[in-house]
Parts: structure tokens; C-alpha cells; sequence
């Protein structure tokens, strides 16, 4: 196993740095609060072809791997950027594996915003659907059934989002909003639909480390130059310590995003497992990570002039799109631990 980037994807990972830089100001992300959706970045992203990348090449996509489109989630995290980039990857992904062709057009060319139910259907409503206020296609798992909600096109959003603490684009779906297709069926249908949860997840955590890295130096340079007592903060070896802990556990979560992504490229029986943690272990970092350097801006930092505040309730937010963490780690275990045959011991 080689986790180490290879020149194409350094060169990825600069490009789309520089263009997040640019495009995805604090101001912009500011200004798209609380919807959390900015339609001219959405456009100009969309035209760089990021949102296509995974998409197989004769669907109109690059043929992207999963570690491409990390890298590109990683930077999409690291300004915050208003757009549901991993959404329409994960669901482009699923879209392309069960044979949607006639659906994906409008996902590559941008028109059309893909995104993923993450629960199923309760009460004749998918709840809280990532990027359900904008997004005009949903794919769903509905017993076992994989299945796509189209809504017609129009100004964004569709519908108002469910108030959030991260103001992110979350929307109840009807299941009656929207032409019904079906995409598949009974076994393939769960594996479609879980190998597409696999990869936001993989994705998500990409994002959450992005997210993490601009935290810790938002921090880094708070504590460089806050005085208290006469000094800088950042000479106390409290800080140093609990920054030097924040940046070891960051570098072993980026670390284990790489193999998750290798494992989904691969084929490995592992891959799933390595995608829920490789989730969980971002997750815990990006809000460790952006409490502690909260906490070390002081009152200040609760305080909406303050940009670290951005950070802190993303890192919370973000990944209870997903639910509770708990029933995650214990989807993990069985993952990894798998009900013994009957009979034995």
C-alpha cells in the first residue's frame, strides 16, 4: 500500500486550494448564512468539472478516484464553502453505478444538483436530507428499493431549509415531491446505496479535515498574538502542549482518510469499515480541534465577529447529517466485529 500523493494529485489538491482561496472567501461564506448555499460559487465550481470528476469518462465525468475526490473535499472543508460538493459526488457515484444515464447530463454540466438521503423514509418523508433545499435530484433507499426523487428545476432553493446549527442546505423530501424511479432492487439496491453512503462518508471526513487544518491555524495565530500577563498565550506550555496533541491526532486522521480511499479504490473487503472510521476519527478531531482553539480566543470566540465560530459549529453540525455518532460506532463494530455463526462460542 502507497498512500503517498502522486504529482497529478499534488497538483489537484494546489488547484482547487487556489480556487477555494479565492472563490470561498470568510465574506462569501458569511454572506450565504443561513441558507448556507451560494448559486454563483456553485456555478463557477461546477465549471472547473470538480462536481463531475467521479463520474464514469462516458457519463461526461474525468473517471476520478475516491483519494481525487477527497482531496478535492479537503479543500471544499478548509474554506467552508457553501456549495454540497460531497453530496453530488456520493449521489452522482450511486447514479452511475445502478445506470441512470438519461439522470447524470444535468449532474455533470452542473444544471442539476444531485445530493443523498442519509435516513430513510418516515411518515412518507425523507428527514433532513443533505442539500435537500437545493438539490433537485435525491436518491434513496426505501426498503429495499434504491430510488431517485426528481423535482423540475427552478430558483434555489426549492424549499426552506430546517434551521441548523452548521447552516447547511438540510430539507425534509416528500416522497411525493418530485417524479419516482426506481434504480434498483432487493441486494443490489443496499449495496449501491451503502457504497454510496460509504463514499460521503469518506468525503465528509475529507471536508472535516479541511475544516480542521484552517481551525488549528486560526488558532496558531490567536495565540501568537494574544497577550495575557504581560506575555504572549502561546509561550504557555498549556497551549503548546494542547496544540502539539490537536496537530499529531490531525495528521493520523488525514493518514487514515488516504487508506480509506485506497481501500474504496481497491476493492477492499475493509473499505466500508475504513470509511466510517476514517468519518468518526475526523469528525472527533475537527471538533476537538476547533473547541480547544475556541476556548484559547477566550470570550472572544463565542462572539459572531469572530471567525473561529464558523469552524466550531460546522465541526458539530457536519457530521450529525449523519445522526448520532453512537449508532455509528456501533455500525462500525459490527462491521469489524460481524455476528459469529451459530453454534459457536
Amino acid at each position: 500500500m502507497d498512500l503517498s500523493l502522486s504529482e497529478d494529485q499534488q497538483t489537484l489538491r494546489t488547484a482547487f486550494a487556489e480556487f477555494f482561496d479565492k472563490e470561498a472567501t470568510v465574506e462569501r461564506v458569511r454572506a450565504a448564512e443561513p441558507l448556507g448555499f451560494d448559486q454563483d460559487l456553485w456555478a463557477k465550481l461546477t465549471g472547473t468539472g470538480a462536481v463531475a470528476m467521479g463520474l464514469p469518462e462516458e457519463a461526461g465525468g474525468g473517471g476520478a478516484t475516491n483519494l481525487d475526490l477527497a482531496l478535492v473535499a479537503e479543500q471544499h472543508g478548509r474554506r467552508l464553502a457553501p456549495v454540497p460538493f460531497v453530496e453530488g459526488a456520493a449521489a452522482g457515484a450511486i447514479l452511475a453505478a445502478a445506470g441512470a444515464t438519461d439522470l447524470l447530463g444535468g449532474v455533470a454540466d452542473g444544471s442539476t444538483a444531485a445530493t443523498l438521503a442519509l435516513s430513510p423514509p418516515r411518515d412518507g418523508r425523507l428527514p433532513l436530507v443533505p442539500a435537500g433545499a437545493v438539490a433537485e435530484i435525491v436518491v434513496a433507499l426505501d426498503g429495499d428499493r434504491l430510488i431517485a426523487l426528481c423535482r423540475e428545476p427552478g430558483p434555489r432553493p426549492h424549499v426552506a431549509a430546517s434551521p441548523n446549527f452548521g447552516s447547511s442546505p438540510l430539507a425534509d423530501w416528500s416522497l411525493t415531491d418530485g417524479e419516482l424511479i426506481e434504480l434498483a432492487a432487493g441486494p443490489r439496491a443496499v449495496q449501491l446505496y451503502s457504497d454510496g453512503v460509504s463514499q460521503w462518508k469518506l468525503l465528509t471526513g475529507a471536508a472535516l479535515g479541511g475544516l480542521r487544518a484552517s481551525a488549528l491555524e486560526l488558532g496558531v495565530s490567536y495565540v501568537k498574538a494574544r497577550k495575557a500577563f504581560g506575555v504572549i498565550i502561546g509561550s504557555f506550555q498549556a497551549i503548546q502542549h494542547r496544540l502539539a496533541d490537536l496537530v499529531v491526532a490531525g495528521d493520523g486522521a488525514q493518514l487514515l482518510m488516504y487508506e480509506a480511499a485506497w481501500a474504496l479504490d481497491n476493492g477492499q473487503p475493509e473499505a466500508a469499515a475504513l470509511a466510517s472510521m476514517a468519518f468518526l476519527f475526523a469528525a472527533d478531531c475537527a471538533f476537538r480541534t476547533t473547541r480547544e482553539c475556541l476556548q484559547f480566543h477566550g470570550g472572544y470566540g463565542f462572539t459572531l465577529e469572530y471567525d473561529i465560530q464558523l469552524y466550531f459549529r460546522r465541526a458539530k453540525a457536519w457530521p450529525l447529517a449523519l445522526g448520532d455518532s453512537r449508532r455509528e460506532y456501533q455500525r462500525l463494530a459490527d462491521l469489524v466485529y460481524p455476528e459469529s455463526g451459530a453454534g459457536e462460542e
